[in-house]
């Protein structure tokens, strides 16, 4: 499978002119989107978990072989904040089951606040039936050791790499496939990743999941602003290429102008 790229969503007013033709009605960007791209973060199931319905709705509005990763609610991950998890991992399947084959890794996104709990987190994740692929993003820097390594790596979830959030997880492969996330770049305009940072990570990505033992890895852009997130997915499409690995379809270079 190649390195699977793409944005953490796709309805960004502020893409208009940028990514999306000023002319493209809000209602049809999806499908503008799932033509560039072959998957897509879905982050708004954070906010409010969508109904059965809408899942539904995505899986036939996208092509086959593309892949809708799902950003759990944040009920589970900040209100309850990992305690008693069956019941809220329960009805985010029960939803999202309606993407089909669609359905892509499950992103679990942790409080900034919350400090290890290597109990509630394997509770969690044993809530999960083993098909479905589960990654793990800790903020506090009390999650990286020993503990939720051994965790991770007994249930098969990812330990979710990210660059430019609160914390700076170490780069431990902790299944056979991987879930990258890009928060925030130092590059111009303001949130964009310079081209020498696209290559280190792409350079990172090659080293845990090398070429030799082909695996899924999946790379999102969730620094929207500027339509940075379009554009650095095209680069880092480039830059994985060079380090020897295949990506998944990215916009051409007239498509991911920036606009500052």
């Amino acid at each position: 499978m190649p390195v699977l790229i793409g944005t953490s969503g796709w309805h960004y007013q502020h893409w208009k002119g940028s990514f999306y033709p000023r002319g493209l009605a809000a209602p049809k960007w999806m499908a503008y989107y799932v033509e560039r791209f072959a998957t897509v973060e879905l982050n708004n199931a954070f906010y409010r978990l969508p109904d059965a319905a809408t899942f539904s709705g995505w899986a036939s509005a996208v092509p086959d072989g593309f892949l809708v990763a799902v950003k759990a609610s944040r009920y589970l991950t900040h209100v309850r904040r990992l305690k008693d998890p069956e019941d809220p991992v329960h009805l985010l399947l029960e939803r999202a089951s309606h993407l089909g084959d669609r359905l892509g890794p499950v992103l679990l996104q942790l409080p900034p606040n919350l400090r290890l709990d290597a109990a509630g987190l394997d509770r969690t994740l044993a809530a999960f039936p083993r098909s479905v692929r589960v990654a793990v993003e800790p903020r506090h820097g009390s999650w990286f050791v020993d503990d939720t390594r051994a965790v991770l790596e007994r249930r098969g979830a990812a330990l979710c790499l990210t660059d430019g959030g609160p914390s700076r997880p170490p780069l431990w492969r902790t299944a056979d496939w991987g879930y990258v996330r890009f928060h925030r770049g130092r590059g111009r305009p303001e949130s964009c990743y310079g081209r020498a940072a696209l290559a280190t990570w792409a350079s990172r990505v090659a080293e845990l999941w090398p070429a030799s033992a082909p695996a899924d890895v999946f790379a999102y852009f969730n620094n929207d602003a500027h339509g940075c997130a379009v554009r650095d997915a095209r680069r880092f499409a480039t830059a994985v290429t060079r380090a020897g690995l295949e990506p998944s379809r990215v916009p051409g270079v007239r498509e991911t102008p920036i606009i500052s």
